[in-house]
């Protein structure tokens, strides 16, 4: 009867988790360069059950010994969880903004089936981090920025500095002002399921140079908007409502048993 308990129990704070998530999806929905989460659900370990049957007796050198015989039920089930969140790193749509300090970062074939591309961005720590949302701008100092105020890097991880002029950028990449011209800093990464999300569009790993057969193009006035499919992620809503409310059901089912079995078969006389 507990089993019953936690299973269901695991299962509405499984729901409860991947709605969070969705919900994060949902309120991200405009936000430039957003990566969709995506919750994976695996379920806890199953367990063998066994009847108690007969004594089985065996003729011991101490008199006769009696044994319970086992027999194999089935297995069982003892709930699930949300074993972990990833970010789905397919390419957002590219919308034109007219912007100058708005920047999309547009992949093409990568080395690596799992590969990513980056700007390369420095956080207030001092840390370099890794986005995908060019909704950039010029601070008062005349940097580039992003909208969080993180300073950008070229090639050689320093701060771009366009001293409040106006500039332009290459489909690589050059970033060019009358006085200097510089590399926007993209990294690569192979295995963008290593990259952890740390909040205000910024991602955590292991990134590096740009391989030779990485191809990418950069679009000045362009900002690649967030891959989430509101539809989908609605319907994906509602759908862990129903199952929550299931498990809710389950859960008072095996409440209103529990009490009978301690109000009415407990009963003496």
């Amino acid at each position: 009867m507990l089993r019953g308990f936690y299973t269901a129990a695991s299962g509405m704070i499984s729901q409860q988790r991947q709605q969070e998530a969705l919900a994060n999806n949902i309120a991200n929905a405009n936000t430039p360069g957003y990566k969709a989460d995506q919750t994976s659900l695996r379920a806890f370990p199953e367990l063998l059950l066994k009847e108690m049957g007969s004594q089985k007796r065996l003729p011991t050198t101490q008199g006769e010994l009696q044994f319970p015989i086992q027999t194999p039920i089935g297995s069982i089930n003892t709930g699930v969880y949300v074993q972990e969140t990833i970010p789905n790193f397919n390419q957002g749509d590219i919308r034109e903004t007219g912007i100058t300090t708005d920047i999309a970062l547009v992949g093409g074939t990568m080395p690596d089936e799992t590969g990513s591309l980056f700007f390369t961005v420095q956080n207030e720590a001092g840390v370099v981090r890794y986005t995908r949302n060019g909704n950039f701008t010029i601070d008062g100092q005349g940097f580039l920025v992003t909208n969080q105020g993180y300073y950008v890097l070229d090639d050689a991880g320093n701060p771009i500095e366009t001293n409040g002029m106006e500039f332009e950028v290459s489909s690589e990449g050059i970033l060019r002002t009358p006085e200097q011209a510089v590399q926007l800093g993209i990294s690569y990464t192979a295995d963008v399921n290593g990259m952890v999300k740390e909040g205000n569009d910024l991602f955590a790993g292991e990134a590096g140079q740009v391989p030779a057969g990485a191809e990418f193009s950069i679009h000045q006035g362009y900002l690649e908007q967030s891959n989430v499919d509101t539809m989908q992620t609605m319907t994906d809503m509602m759908n862990a409502y129903r199952m929550f409310e299931t498990n809710q059901r389950v859960l008072k089912a095996y409440d209103e048993s529990m009490g009978k079995a301690v109000s009415e078969i407990g009963r003496i006389g």
